[in-house]
């Protein structure tokens, strides 16, 4: 299994120092739902509503338009089960296509127990973040107002050269994660940078890993990824150990690799009779992809203080961080925003929200 081989050597590495003996940390940890909603204030600021429905994670600050300032300063409250983790998540949503044409969401599961990890197997919606650092001081933790984009929710067509150590999805052969035997993004066999082809008897997980180099002075960028970048080698694949090694001297500042894993309960759609006449795969996101090559993830970072470069200096590991209190799955449903564009998402469905098909 994965977490017997990838986690475990993390973990070995951060009790025995670790890179340059400082210790690398993984912090692995749920996060429930804050909305759903059609409103993106990093590629529509302020659109009410924005062309695709989204699905957020984090503090209750999220709202169509967010200032560049600080984030933590503005939330009240979290639905991540670190309680100094205000920042918010998003992405697209996952829907399945009926032969008759209609639609209806897929329910999202909680993740799998590692690390004694109770709070991420109770989630109710949501799904879980990842940040690596190879050691203390060896990543610079983000700033506050800072914003970023992976991935472009109008690809539609497989990149000249692949991303799928940045995007994927894994097909699990059964139930309880079965074929969860690689790393994020690394089974050539049951991960693919499109979405699958077949039905996946234990359901489909996206992974989004975001660049780990920053320019040093752009909290943001007009296109939201220039100010970032990867490594001179390529895009660092995902290890729990280690962000790559250098980075480009336009981007010279490594930042915490983060990671999003979202667990999509596409069991109840398996019944190949029951998919478009077309034989195509039935699985689309929000965005009207079918292809899967339009995943991406959004983020406003708005931890507290300097819990985050606390932790990524700690030598932490999953959800259990000495020095970054926690909360309850019962405290973080409490926390949510309204949803600001008033239209059915959930059940069956004629067309996407926000999208005539």
């Amino acid at each position: 299994m994965l977490w017997s081989l990838l986690p475990l050597a993390a973990v070995a590495s951060a009790q025995t120092g670790g890179l340059n003996g400082r210790g690398s940390t993984m912090l692995r940890f749920g996060c429930e739902q804050v909305v759903i909603d059609r409103i993106d204030p990093l590629v529509n600021p302020g659109a009410v509503p924005s062309p695709h429905l989204h699905q957020v994670v984090g503090g209750n600050a999220f709202n169509a338009s967010m200032p560049e300032a600080d984030i933590a300063e503005l939330a009240t409250c979290t639905t991540c089960s670190f309680a100094e983790d205000f920042s918010n998540y998003w992405t697209a949503n996952m829907y399945f296509k009926a032969r008759n044409g209609s639609f209806k969401r897929v329910p999202q599961v909680a993740n799998r127990l590692l690390f004694n990890d109770r709070f991420t197997t109770k989630t109710r919606g949501g799904f879980v973040v990842y940040y690596v650092s190879p050691g203390k001081g060896q990543v610079t933790a983000f700033r506050p107002g800072f914003r970023m984009l992976v991935g472009d929710a109008n690809r539609r067509t497989a990149p000249a050269k692949s991303l799928k150590s940045q995007t994927c999805f894994r097909c699990f052969t059964g139930p309880n994660f079965q074929g969860d035997n690689a790393a994020p993004c690394a089974d050539a066999r049951l991960d693919t940078e499109a979405l699958p082809t077949g039905p996946c008897l234990g359901g489909i997980r996206s992974n989004i890993l975001y660049p780990t180099c920053w320019d040093g002075k752009n909290l943001d960028s007009p296109d939201h990824h220039s100010h970032v970048a990867y490594p001179t080698a390529g895009p660092q694949t995902f290890t729990g150990s280690s962000v790559g090694n250098g980075c480009p001297t336009t981007h010279p500042v490594k930042i915490p690799q983060i990671m999003l894993e979202i667990t999509w309960d596409t069991t109840a759609f398996n019944n190949k009779a029951e998919w478009p006449e077309d034989g195509i795969q039935p699985f689309y996101l929000s965005t009207g992809d079918r292809t899967g090559y339009g995943q991406h993830g959004d983020y406003v970072f708005g931890w507290k203080g300097d819990s985050l470069q606390r932790a990524m200096d700690g030598g932490c590991t999953g959800a259990s961080c000495r020095d970054l209190k926690t909360i309850s799955n019962e405290e973080a449903v409490k926390c949510s925003v309204p949803e600001l564009v008033k239209e059915k998402w959930e059940g069956w469905l004629n067309a996407l929200p926000g999208l005539e098909m």
